[in-house]
């Protein structure tokens, strides 16, 4: 007795059958010498992988090494002393750790300003848009020539804020000494006589001071900031800025509502690699900062930060004090890292909450 329904394929029927294999298809398995390729490049990628690993391991055990003898001498009062004098064999370095904070914590504020405001100003295309406006006033607008000009004014305008960061460091240095400090001087001497009462203008611009080294550090991590935040600005999908018009938001409104916040994890990864570049930032800090150890909040005193401190100490250092100077460097490695530890977490965080 026969089942009823449809009668079953016969033996031997393919797959090839009921979907035919075209020729200009891959359908063979890889070839000998491709399977030996991918191979190799996984290899290769992972061997350099674990060679970056191995060369930072390598600087902290070497650094942390040549500084366990000065570690054992001068233990945590060297974290704690704010005197620094190689003759009388007094070594803290207090007032360098508060001045590395202090600047790159007023840079990263000045900069994160400006560089998310560049890449806002980038990402909506203001700057095109206000060069076609410009192209139609004069009737240029449709020329075949003219009409090319908005997109390409921008990209120059991106291309030189990206240039800031090939300048070489000694550069921003010399420009902050002989542009910067004259031209602020007076304004911060106005400062100072007329809110001297205040811990930020408690005392006058001599020279080289925190004020000048923060101007030219902000705009020295400006790139960076400016470079991500547009990236994520430009990642975000136009269909939710399309939701949020649909909504009856307006364009700024769309901004600050939707369109940041959804970039708001790329800009913040841009500003802790900002804030780690300013962190370790030497050669402008060393023309610019003052090389003093003192303590204070006015902006216009002199100060010193660890990286400078390594930067100036280094060539004349003996023995001993390259032993210091190595736990110095041991402890600007330590604020780097919990920088960047701290900023992963909030990302991981920031996302898991983005998730749920």
């Amino acid at each position: 007795m026969h089942s009823s329904g449809s009668a079953a394929p016969p033996a031997g029927l393919g797959l090839g059958l009921v979907f035919p294999v075209r020729k200009d298809e891959i359908t063979q398995a890889p070839t000998a010498r491709q399977r030996f390729l991918d191979t190799a490049f996984r290899k290769t990628c992972y061997t350099f992988a674990w060679l970056t690993v191995a060369l930072v391991a390598a600087i902290v055990i070497r650094i942390f090494v040549a500084a366990v003898p000065a570690m054992r001498s001068l233990g945590f009062g060297f974290l704690t002393g704010r005197i620094w004098d190689a003759n009388a064999g007094n070594y803290g370095i207090l007032g360098e750790i508060w001045g590395t904070l202090y600047t790159s914590i007023l840079a990263i504020i000045g900069g994160s300003l400006f560089g998310v405001a560049a890449a806002i100003f980038l990402s909506e295309g203001f700057l095109s848009t206000a060069v076609f406006g410009v192209l139609k006033k004069l009737n240029l607008h449709l020329n075949p020539i003219a009409k090319t000009l908005p997109d390409q004014v921008e990209r120059v305008l991106k291309e030189l804020i990206e240039l800031l960061a090939a300048i070489p460091s000694v550069v921003y240095g010399l420009w902050g000494i002989f542009v910067v400090i004259p031209l602020i001087r007076p304004y911060c001497d106005w400062l100072h006589s007329k809110l001297g009462w205040m811990p930020f203008f408690s005392t006058d611009l001599s020279g080289p001071g925190v004020l000048p080294a923060v101007l030219v550090l902000s705009i020295m991590i400006l790139p960076t900031i400016t470079a991500i935040s547009r990236d994520a600005l430009v990642a975000v999908p136009p269909k939710l800025r399309m939701a949020a018009y649909g909504l009856g938001a307006t364009r700024w409104e769309s901004i600050f509502a939707v369109i940041l916040p959804t970039a708001s994890r790329g800009i913040f990864g841009g500003i802790v690699l900002a804030f780690g570049r300013a962190l370790g930032e030497t050669m402008a800090l060393a023309m610019l900062v003052g090389n003093s150890n003192q303590i204070k909040l006015s902006l216009f005193s002199p100060a010193n930060t660890l990286s400078a401190l390594l930067a100036n100490n280094f060539p004349e250092a003996g023995p001993k004090e390259v032993g210091i100077l190595m736990y110095a460097a041991l402890v600007l490695l330590a604020i780097t890292l919990a920088v960047n530890i701290v900023g992963a977490f909030i990302l991981q965080r920031a996302s898991l909450l983005h998730a749920e």
